[in-house]
């Protein structure tokens, strides 16, 4: 995975989901300069409480642009867009991304024509809301309201909720950086670079995998069902002496060992052998487990349910995830030369070469416009008065 080192990333990146892809891409190793308006530049680095005490540098914003530099560059201007290209050809740009809208890829000079003819084999990705042929805005919740997630999250007789992560941006950013993969091996083999356009809305929708085949093959009603599942019982959040357990009998086998235990000997039933039995009687059979797990401490019945082997799990608060000891293992880090201040980031999905090389640290996400002139002095070559004419005429 050394080869990743060696790539550079332009990514004109706000709000959640490119932002997220070029976070994991820089676990890889991967160069990433992210391109910002010199004005408004990315919204999210005003959300969130000011813990640096500074502006465009928010908690938001912290959490996934560590790794990274960045340069402002006006695009709607000639100049900006003649500075552009020649970044695109002095940092050598292996990878274009951008999630502006289609309409405004060729007023910026960012469309994947211009840019081919700059570096034929270049990758170029663009993310949109609803594809390249609409310009319609999206924000996460749309995308899971218009995807049917919110149709498939919350209580059966209650309103439909978003789920508790924003899926759409980074479930596309997931796919995304396998889309991006992918074409760097074709250009691996052959030379050749990519244009790739994703849609958030066709990334939603294909985690209902599911509910679309048995909804549209077998006119099966989907829908939202709280914390039971539609085809295994029990498998639900269950009340214990002081707090809750989530249990989940995936098998026959497993009922049946879990009701040979003395606790739950009363509902040993032959109704209940099947898993067709206990779904038909589901609401009746999580009341009356219910009943018995209330008796019992949590830790006492996850004590009970691992020695028989049967999936369960306390229900740990965000704090609590980041002690466990298979996650703090994998938690990665940023510390800012500024203020001193050491941020705690998620944790990467896989140990990448790269973080374990760098004892799972990142640089510090960067200050709006930190890198502009190391780029435009030391590799664009502009000079210090070059440098300040441009700033002044609002260009970087």
């Amino acid at each position: 995975m050394e080869f990743l080192k060696n790539i550079t990333i332009l990514s004109l990146e706000q709000a959640t989901v490119l932002p997220y892809l070029t976070f994991r891409l820089a676990q890889d190793g991967m160069k990433i300069i992210r391109l910002e308006h010199p004005v408004h530049g990315d919204p999210n680095r005003m959300i969130g409480e000011n813990v640096l005490g500074e502006e465009r540098m928010n908690a938001y914003f912290l959490c996934i642009n560590a790794g990274k530099k960045a340069v402002t560059l006006n695009l709607a201007e000639p100049e900006g867009q003649k500075i552009f290209q020649l970044l695109i050809e002095k940092l050598n740009v292996d990878i274009f991304t951008t999630n502006q809208l289609p309409k405004n890829y060729k007023k910026l000079g960012i469309d994947y024509d211009i840019l081919k003819s700059l570096k034929p084999e270049l990758i170029w990705l663009g993310v949109t809301g609803f594809g390249p042929d609409s310009n319609e805005a999206a924000y996460d919740p749309i995308l899971q309201a218009r995807s049917g997630l919110m149709e498939m999250t919350g209580e059966e007789d209650g309103d439909p909720q978003v789920t508790g992560i924003p899926l759409p941006d980074m479930g596309t950013s997931e796919h995304a950086y396998g889309l991006l993969m992918k074409a760097l091996f074709k250009r691996e083999v052959t030379g050749e670079g990519s244009c790739i356009h994703l849609s958030m809305f066709e990334s939603s929708v294909s985690w209902l995998t599911t509910p679309i085949s048995l909804s549209s093959s077998f006119g099966t009603h989907c829908t939202r069902r709280g914390n039971t599942h539609e085809f295994f019982s029990p498998v639900s959040v269950y009340k214990t002496k002081n707090g809750f357990v989530y249990l989940a009998v995936g098998n026959n086998r497993q009922w049946k060992t879990m009701v040979s235990q003395e606790m739950f000997n009363v509902l040993d039933r032959p109704e209940y052998e099947k898993n067709e039995g206990r779904i038909r009687d589901v609401a009746k059979l999580n009341k009356a487990i219910n009943e018995i797990t209330g008796k019992y401490t949590s830790e006492e019945l996850i004590d009970l349910f691992n020695r028989i082997t049967v999936p369960v799990s306390r229900i740990n608060t965000i704090s609590e995830v980041a002690t466990d000891p298979l996650v703090e293992r994998r938690l990665l880090f940023t510390s800012d030369p500024v203020t001193d201040a050491k941020i705690t980031l998620a944790p990467s999905p896989h140990m990448t070469p790269f973080l374990e090389e760098n004892d799972r640290h990142l640089s510090f996400p960067p200050r709006f416009g930190e890198q502009n002139q190391e780029i435009f002095g030391q590799v664009l070559g502009y000079s210090d008065e070059s440098i300040s004419r441009l700033r002044e005429n609002g260009i970087i």
